[in-house]
């Protein structure tokens, strides 16, 4: 890991998953420091997989996550249908865009986590033949997926964008922090 998690006050395990949340988070959103629409769209290599549609994905799949735990619909739910355009912007969207719903996500994801009485309370999942059935996760599961799921992607992000412009996540979070690479 290329930054440095605060650790938490003593004791305060929400703050701790959420901050190793938030660490993903930030590595994916730096992947696409000065980058053009068409740059963050594009695909370097055999994958399919852009820095705008991870971005686009890891957004949608915090708030589809959220939704289960706070048992709500999900005003974002995928079909198979529209599956491919969670990984890809369509239409009129922008990365500033996904930028900015995800910043509303995690705010609510944040909000949400500090709500719940107990990191031990629990949801239902869905039926879907990759939950077990009749299964259940508790917060604290939900928050160690997200950093597991955010931290795959921003993985991915960084072979794309060192594979775009060579610019690799060190130098992205030392320009992110104010840093020049320049004596």
């Amino acid at each position: 890991m290329v930054t440095h998690v605060p650790a938490e006050a003593s004791g305060d395990e929400r703050g701790a998953l959420l901050s190793f949340v938030e660490a993903q988070r930030g590595a994916i959103r730096r992947s696409l420091i000065g980058l053009t629409e068409e740059q963050a769209a594009s695909r370097p290599s055999a994958s399919e997989l852009s820095l705008s549609g991870l971005l686009k994905h890891v957004a949608e799949t915090e708030l589809n996550w959220l939704r289960m735990a706070q048992q709500r619909p999900n005003e974002k739910v995928r079909t198979q249908e529209t599956w491919a355009d969670s990984f890809r912007l369509v239409g009129d969207e922008t990365v500033p865009q996904m930028l900015e719903f995800w910043a509303k996500v995690a705010a609510e994801t944040e909000e949400f986590i500090h709500s719940v009485e107990s990191m031990n309370d629990t949801f239902p999942l869905p039926e879907a033949p990759w939950f077990p059935k009749d299964g259940n996760c508790s917060m604290r599961w939900l928050l160690v997926h997200l950093v597991e799921e955010t931290a795959r992607h921003a993985g991915h992000a960084d072979i794309i964008r060192e594979s775009l412009d060579g610019r690799t996540a060190f130098e992205l979070v030392a320009e992110a922090g104010g840093y020049s690479n320049q004596s």
